[in-house]
């Protein structure tokens, strides 16, 4: 007994050292959160071990959260739901049921789904809840993207998909087939998929044949940049759930290329070339970050790769390359690009890896004179706005979609 005693107490002791992380005292619901972590934490060592052992890459063992999830959209009382093809890109889209107000014009919302490019779905529960909640509440039509995912189909690929689904959507034939009205139409999209929704906002403008303006862009905790994976947010956050440094490096590397190469170079802010030294001003957070987010943290400018960017350098490589196109970091826009876009809704978590590449993106809009709203969550965390569904529901993801949809619907 005494035996079976110890073995409980340590196997107790370990779960608890594992379960435990310092989360600070100003995010609610903290043991939830810690126990949410470790899950996501078990499956990445796990992924990490079967890629060692050369059994399944790593991203192939982390699609289980998304076939975890994953749901069959289906139409009920409220929502209509269909399955439809956008110049060969998946959607689902969802409609207002026969109680939605007939074939009056209704406002539009583009959604691309999170999961740095390499993971998630439209069909994911949170996902399917988020486009219903957004139908029910706004009366609008809710176009959910089912974009390629990398490492298979690396950047470009995710953002040609959206691209070409949001360019099909708006052709005027097809906005009256969902009684679309043309000019209340917004992309949006959480994580990578803001990431998408903001490349796919600044890109339209450059097609002179586009007929059909969007009316707003609604970006979630979006990341925006690669050049600097050294901002103030990356330091304070670097071990914080959901997202620590690590993992959203990693979806950066392949959202490029599987080559470890320039996951290396990323980790130590080393994977610029010399060419791209003159785009750090657009990614400067000692200009483009109020005081209360620098903190006493020191800005360096990243350190360009010392191959010199020659033949042979990595530098020179496409994905190195890619890293300086505005379509993968749209933070990297020019501010004459940026004074055209459409009005703005973005949130930022103070406890995100990626909080400064919202709040950098939100003064830049601001400077080019573009309408912003930014709304900063003090105790928010990456990926907070999914965790709707027990038993992993927060607080505070509730307050984040009631607050998302109220600007929606007052600026929509």
């Amino acid at each position: 007994m005494k035996s079976n005693r110890k073995i409980l107490l340590l196997l107790g002791a370990i779960t608890a050292y594992y379960v435990y992380l310092p989360i600070p005292e100003e995010i609610e619901e903290k043991w939830k959160l810690m126990i949410t972590d470790s899950f996501f934490r078990s499956l990445s060592h796990l992924a990490d071990l079967s890629e060692r052992l050369g059994l399944k890459d790593y991203m192939g063992v982390m699609m289980f959260i998304t076939f975890a999830e994953r749901v069959v959209p289906a139409t009920d009382e409220r929502v209509r739901v269909t399955e439809e093809v956008f110049d060969g890109v998946d959607v689902v889209v969802y409609e207002p049921g026969q109680q939605g107000g007939g074939r009056e014009l209704k406002r539009a919302v583009i959604y691309m789904h999170g999961g740095g490019w390499c993971l998630g779905s439209s069909r994911m529960e949170p996902y399917d809840l988020l486009a219903r909640t957004m139908v029910s509440e706004l009366n609008a039509v809710v176009i959910s993207v089912e974009y390629r995912l990398a490492p298979a189909h690396p950047f470009p690929a995710p953002f040609e998909d959206v691209y070409r689904g949001v360019r099909f959507f708006l052709q005027g034939h097809v906005l009256a087939r969902y009684a679309v009205d043309p000019g209340r139409i917004a992309v949006s999209g959480d994580s990578a998929g803001g990431n998408l929704a903001a490349a796919v906002a600044q890109q339209l403008l450059q097609e002179p044949d586009q007929q059909v303006a969007l009316k707003a862009q609604a970006l979630l905790y979006p990341v925006l940049q690669v050049l600097d994976l050294n901002t103030p947010s990356y330091q304070q956050n670097q071990a914080m759930p959901i997202l620590p440094k690590t993992l959203m490096v990693r979806f950066w590397s392949e959202y490029f290329t599987s080559d470890k190469t320039l996951f290396r170079a990323m980790m130590t802010n080393s994977h610029n070339s010399p060419e791209s030294a003159v785009l750090f001003k657009f990614v400067n957070w000692s200009s483009h970050l109020p005081e209360s987010y620098r903190r006493a943290y020191r800005y360096s400018a990243p350190r360009p790769d010392s191959g010199g960017g020659g033949a042979g350098s990595p530098s020179s490589s496409p994905p190195f390359r890619a890293i300086a196109d505005p379509r993968a970091s749209p933070l990297l826009a020019s501010d004459g690009s940026l004074s055209t876009l459409p009005k703005a809704y973005i949130l930022t978590c103070e406890f995100d890896v990626l909080r400064d590449d919202g709040v950098m993106y939100a003064m830049r809009l601001r400077g080019a004179g573009v309408n912003v709203t930014h709304r900063h969550y003090s105790a928010g965390f990456h990926g907070a706005l999914m965790f709707t569904v027990w038993p992993t529901d927060f607080q505070i993801a509730h307050r984040m979609t009631e607050d998302y949809v109220s600007w929606l619907r007052d600026n929509l």
